[in-house]
């Protein structure tokens, strides 16, 4: 008789301690009456507009263009392929060089391709490759080509992923 009602029981207890859950997660505006929640919504907007202004400003200093692919780079030793290293990168600009970006992204591709095989062959990418002196000296080469490029209008290169397979 228990082994029946075993199962129905779980099957309360599961849709109640839901239930519970799902009220206790409910947002605090619809448990207010709508006058109230008027009331508390103005406040908030305008708290979070003037932190929305001022992180704006400080944003808006700078645009972020991301790389639309990423970038394969075979690590040799023996002169075999012992590891592909992948990364994609973005570069911080400041605002309204995108269209120039674009046109110009299968050459700077290029150059950036050329500084990570160059990396990958004087040992960059071997060891403890993510060690920060180690990036910092990839970034400035990365940024050298990206001004040459893009201008003055550059100033940081972004490591936004960097992994590496060993065949």
């Amino acid at each position: 008789m228990i082994k029946k009602l075993l199962p129905i029981i779980f099957l309360i207890v599961g849709f109640a301690a839901g239930a519970g859950g799902g009220i206790m997660l409910m947002s605090p505006d619809k448990d207010m009456p709508k006058d109230e929640a008027a009331k508390e919504k103005p406040k908030k907007e305008k708290s979070a507009k003037s932190k929305k202004k001022s992180k704006d400003d400080k944003a808006s200093a700078y645009e972020y263009l991301k790389l639309t692919k990423q970038f394969v780079v075979p690590v040799v030793a023996d002169d075999e392929i012992s590891a592909l290293v992948t990364m994609s990168l973005s570069i911080e600009t400041k605002p309204g060089i995108e269209e120039a970006f674009y046109a110009i992204e299968p050459k700077l591709r290029d150059g950036f391709l050329q500084v990570l095989f160059d990396h990958a062959n004087t040992g960059g990418f071997d060891g403890a490759f993510t060690q920060s002196s180690n990036l910092k000296t990839l970034r400035k080469s990365l940024l050298e080509v990206a001004r040459k490029d893009l201008g003055e209008d550059v100033s940081r290169v972004l490591i936004m992923s960097v992994a590496r397979q060993d065949t």
